[in-house]
């Protein structure tokens, strides 16, 4: 059995930024001033600002698996992703706007950016629940 289960979570919300930044969140038709209707996907690829956080989350998550010792700066970066992650969905719903309305829809691979956040969250209850069990330790030594 795994004794530290939030690294296998943040080891996950790495592979869901990773690939999301591959996969497309949304795909449909897309106008442009001065070009026809084009039909685009929605990857992280789009917009500049989408592929830094995706980026930041997964280098955020790669770096709090081996924080192991330090449970406190830890828990401090499973927060910041919980918060980048959520910052991360809000500019991809907000690209979606880009797009014809009613001429496209979200892709199953859309999965990977809200898994994000949920992975962060489960890390970040299983880092805490670790920090509990130390200080308990502590007083009865």
């Amino acid at each position: 059995m795994l004794q530290r289960m939030q690294s296998v979570w943040l080891l996950l919300a790495a592979i869901c930024a990773i690939l999301s930044i591959k996969y497309p969140f949304y795909s449909g038709n897309i106008e442009t001033p001065g070009q026809p209707i084009s039909f685009q996907f929605l990857t992280a690829i789009f917009n500049i600002w989408i592929l830094i956080v995706t980026i930041a989350l997964a280098c955020i998550a790669a770096i709090d698996i081996f924080l192991y010792k330090n449970r406190k700066l830890q828990g401090r970066l499973a927060i910041l992703g919980i918060l980048l992650s959520l910052l991360n969905i809000y500019l991809y719903l907000k690209a979606i706007h880009r797009f014809v309305e009613n001429q496209g829809s979200h892709t199953i691979t859309a999965v990977f950016v809200i898994a994000i956040p949920i992975l962060f969250f489960l890390a970040a209850r299983g880092i805490y629940r670790d920090q509990k069990l130390v200080k308990s330790l502590d007083r009865l030594r």
